[in-house]
Formats: structure tokens, C-alpha cells, sequence
């Protein structure tokens, strides 16, 4: 009876400690959410290019992006002095797509412009340059589990201009890097997959040339998502993009200067060029 008592105790003790803990996460009203990142492969020219913008508005923090229908969408070239309407796939998809030239969208600035529930939307981007991919190759390094699977990549950088580059390594995996310490010369690294890929698995790398306000950018996304999520997914904390409200501005050319610092749209609106090869894996 005795050891009943004082095991009777310890359970009564125990459970008191089962407190319920109320962890407040953070709260904020929806915002748009853009993805404008557009890549171009100018190995042909003359074949069309398809500008495609996802569009969808950000719930509470763990949320999901739901899709969101647009009033309009445009994008103006301002030395061709050009407009395309881009328009939805299908109803409620959040995807809007239209088909142009790769002159169009290399040539001169472009102005994205977005009506969505009686507020204007803006942003501006130009044209970046990349440079190809001279070597991918696999090798047998590794880092600490030993079942990495090891990718090294080369690439010249393009002598007498300051460049940045995006490398989408697939699977939601990429990487930023200025030329720094290497420009104009041959720089060559590793890239390491934590946990291996299989036998016969091809993978696609894609060497993106990027601005120093998207590198800055999509480091700081990188470093959120911690490479588990990948960078165009609702990031843990609000990283603003080039995207802005510009309701309340009539002159675009001066719309960076807004007295609402946050008021804008998640996301980013880019246009690079990108040199893409694919790797099978031994």
C-alpha cells in the first residue's frame, strides 16, 4: 500500500506539470505575393519567349500562398515604348502568361505593372548577362556523412564588369556568388548534395546572371529557407523585394522614393539570362 501511495504521488506530480504552452507566432494582414522571376536562354533568338508571373496573396505565419485573380498585369518596354497584357492560364490559377520576343525583353528597361483590388503595383528591372558553364562533372568528395554526393562547375567570368550570379542546382538548391575575387578569371568549386543522389538520377544546373539588388536578395532567402524549402516559398520573415505599391504616385520614375516603406508585394520581379546543362549521376 505504501509503494502504491508513492507511486500515486509521482504520477499526480507529473501530470501538474503538463502546463499548456501558448507560443505566439507572428500576424500580419495578406499580402501579394509576385514571382517574376523570368530566365531566358538566348542560344535562340528567334524562337518566342513566354513572360509567366505567378501571382497569389500570403495567409497568417505556416500558411499557404493561395492563388488570387488580377485585374490587370502588363509589361512595358520603355526604349521600344512596347506593352504585353499577360493573361491568366486558367480561372483562379494565379499563372499569367504571355508569349513575346526575346529582343523585347532584353532591350532597354522594363516596367512591370499589376492591378489587384484597386491597388497599383509596380516594378523595374533591366536585362542581365550570364556566361556558360565550361565544366560540370561529378566527383567522389565528401563533407561529414560521407554519402554526399559531390558536383564540381566551372565557369569563366566575363572580364572588365561587375557580376553576380544565381546557380539553381535543382531539387529547390541554390547558390549566390559575386566575381569579387575571380574577375574575369576561370573560377571553379564544388557543390555538395547532403544526402546524395542516386544512381542514374539526372540533375539540371543552371548558371543565372543576377543584379547586386537580386543577389542580395535571394541570399537573404537562401539563408530563411536553409535549403530545406527552397527561396520562392513564403519566407519566415518579410524580405522585401523590388515590388512596390504605387497607388498613390502618378510619375513611375520616382515611385522608390514611396512614404510607405511597407507597403509592398512579396517578391521579385527579374529578367536574366541562364545557361542550363544536365549532369547524369554515376
Amino acid at each position: 500500500m505504501k509503494k502504491l501511495s508513492i507511486l500515486l504521488l509521482i504520477f499526480l506530480a507529473l501530470a501538474s506539470c503538463e502546463d499548456v504552452i501558448e507560443v505566439d507566432v507572428p500576424t500580419e494582414e495578406p499580402r501579394l505575393t509576385v514571382d517574376a522571376f523570368m530566365r531566358i536562354d538566348t542560344t535562340d533568338t528567334a524562337a518566342p519567349f513566354f513572360a509567366e508571373v505567378k501571382v497569389g496573396a500570403s495567409s497568417n505565419f505556416f500558411g499557404e500562398v493561395r492563388p488570387v485573380q488580377l485585374e490587370q498585369i502588363t509589361i512595358t518596354n520603355t526604349a521600344l515604348n512596347e506593352s504585353i497584357v499577360l493573361l491568366e492560364t486558367n480561372p483562379l490559377s494565379g499563372i499569367y502568361r504571355r508569349n513575346t520576343s526575346v529582343e523585347f525583353m532584353t532591350s532597354g528597361e522594363l516596367l512591370l505593372q499589376i492591378n489587384y483590388e484597386g491597388s497599383r503595383f509596380a516594378a523595374r528591372t533591366t536585362y542581365v548577362p550570364a556566361v556558360p558553364i565550361d565544366k560540370l562533372e561529378e566527383d567522389d568528395g565528401t563533407l561529414f556523412s560521407g554519402e554526399e554526393t559531390e558536383i564540381v562547375v566551372a565557369f569563366t567570368d566575363a572580364p572588365n564588369r561587375e557580376d553576380f550570379y544565381l546557380f539553381d542546382f535543382d531539387f529547390n538548391e541554390y547558390l549566390v556568388t559575386e566575381d569579387e575575387f575571380y574577375p574575369g578569371q576561370t573560377f571553379e568549386f564544388s557543390y555538395f548534395y547532403d544526402d546524395g543522389l542516386e544512381s542514374g538520377r539526372e540533375v539540371d544546373i543552371s548558371l543565372i546572371g543576377v543584379d547586386e539588388p537580386f543577389y542580395n536578395y535571394m541570399n537573404q532567402l537562401i539563408v530563411q529557407a536553409g535549403g530545406d524549402q527552397g527561396p520562392f516559398q513564403t519566407p519566415a520573415a518579410t524580405v522585401r523585394g523590388n515590388i512596390i505599391n504605387v497607388t498613390n504616385i502618378d510619375n513611375t520614375d520616382n515611385f522608390d522614393t514611396i512614404e510607405d516603406p511597407n507597403n509592398f508585394a512579396l517578391g521579385y520581379f527579374a529578367v536574366c539570362q541562364t545557361f542550363s546543362t544536365s549532369i547524369t549521376i554515376e
